[in-house]
């Protein structure tokens, strides 16, 4: 399955609407909740740096000083969805069981190359018979490519982030 519901913007330069950031958004999260990994990955930009990042202890960390719970790029994206796609993510069988809502979607910026958008979002999961709730704030950085918006950039913003969080093995 597709997982790009885009349709490409005429030409390079124009500024995303609203309807277009939050059709990418609510497509990615359902893209994770269904762990429809190949088509989530689809939706990030393959050039120039990639960053999915989790901060741990603070919002605005400097992840080279300090510990992250995921600070991922390409590379270590493109395994992060291998381990779970493969069985060796014992953490992950059985899968978990997600929802997420996405909500309060902001366009902060846009140059009409690249767009910075926030929303929040709520997301229950339920693994074994024990429901966890994450809460936080998504920002992107999102660029166009042949007219059509990729993710550059994810950082998770939990509200949780500087208390003990229990297996994280799942996409946020």
């Amino acid at each position: 399955m597709n997982a790009i519901i885009q349709t490409p913007s005429p030409k390079a330069g124009v500024q995303a609407s609203l309807e277009e950031v939050q059709s990418l958004l609510y497509c990615e999260a359902d893209c994770a909740d269904e762990h429809r990994f190949d088509d989530w990955l689809a939706l990030w930009d393959n050039e120039g740096d990639l960053l999915y990042w989790i901060p741990a202890g603070a919002d605005d960390i400097d992840p080279a000083r300090a510990i992250s719970i995921v600070y991922d790029n390409r590379t270590r994206l493109d395994d992060r969805m291998f381990r779970l796609k493969s069985r060796s993510a014992h953490s992950q069988r059985p899968r978990s069981r997600m929802r997420r809502v996405v909500s309060n979607v902001v366009i902060e910026n846009d140059d009409g190359e690249r767009v910075k958008v926030r929303a929040n979002f709520i997301l229950a999961e339920l693994r074994n018979g024990h429901q966890d709730v994450f809460n936080g704030r998504f920002i992107y950085e999102l660029r166009r490519r042949d007219g059509m918006l990729r993710i550059a950039s994810k950082k998770v913003l939990l509200i949780n982030n500087d208390e003990f969080i229990d297996n994280l093995s799942f996409l946020l």
